[in-house]
């Protein structure tokens, strides 16, 4: 019993990694949201963990309601995949109305040129961009509402390969073993999903991105959409 709990767990490992690794909507919304909406390290940190553990507890739950009632693997599995469609459609309303908002954002904070001229007679033009008050206060608004949608989302979104994992050692009354998949699988997905984010948004930090700066919100929104749309039509 005990080798076959170790067969598993070594399972449940590279399962959680794979998964998590081919499966973009895992980090790429933390490192969009990141960089546009300039978090820092600890808010990264934090609100991609917590998300994580929402992600992996919403089916470590299902699972165990599931067992608890003694529910098929398919039954199981349905309402995972149910579960995922609604989290998908989720992530392309929030990414599509992010998008509106970036463009509306982008045309207000559009550059202006004036020309001055002196009174010996030269000519200078400088730029600049009209910040108003209120949008930063709606900007700060976003910020703080934008972790919980995030949250909302990834606790919806399942993990599919979670819940067969759990029926085994559950099948053998095994709760020590269940206690452990859901663990390893647990925390081998956060681990996984803080390492891409951070990576990434440390290679991001080379990219020459001054000139797009304005329309990073846009951008990010449209990623977003894209990435909750490939979700639903290719099933990643």
């Amino acid at each position: 019993m005990a080798q076959e709990i170790q067969i598993l767990l070594l399972t449940a490992a590279s399962i959680a990694f794979l998964h998590t690794l081919f499966g973009p909507d895992h980090y790429l919304p933390f490192i969009i949201m990141a960089k546009t909406g300039k978090w820092s390290k600890i808010k990264t940190f934090w609100v991609t963990a917590l998300c994580g553990v929402g992600h992996v507890g919403g089916s470590v739950i299902l699972g165990v309601i599931g067992i608890a009632m003694g529910l098929a693997v398919s039954r199981l599995q349905f309402m995972e995949s149910w579960r995922g469609d609604i989290a998908a459609w989720m992530l392309i309303a929030f990414g599509f109305v992010y998008f509106v908002w970036g463009l509306r954002k982008a045309y207000k904070n559009k550059p202006h040129k004036h020309i001055h001229i002196h009174e010996d007679g030269s000519i200078h033009t400088h730029e600049h961009n009209h910040n108003h008050e209120h949008s930063h206060l709606h900007e700060e608004e976003k910020k703080s509402i934008t972790p919980w949608v995030l949250f909302l989302i990834f606790a919806l979104g399942p993990c599919e390969p979670l819940i067969p994992l759990l029926m085994y050692p559950a099948a053998r009354h095994n709760t020590t073993g269940l206690v452990l998949v859901a663990i390893v699988f647990g925390t081998i997905t956060i681990a996984t999903m803080l390492s891409l984010v951070f990576l990434t948004l440390r290679g991001i930090d080379f990219l020459p991105l001054k000139k797009m700066e304005r329309y990073t919100h846009a951008l990010g929104g449209a990623a977003l959409c894209l990435t909750g749309l490939f979700i639903v039509i290719l099933g990643l």
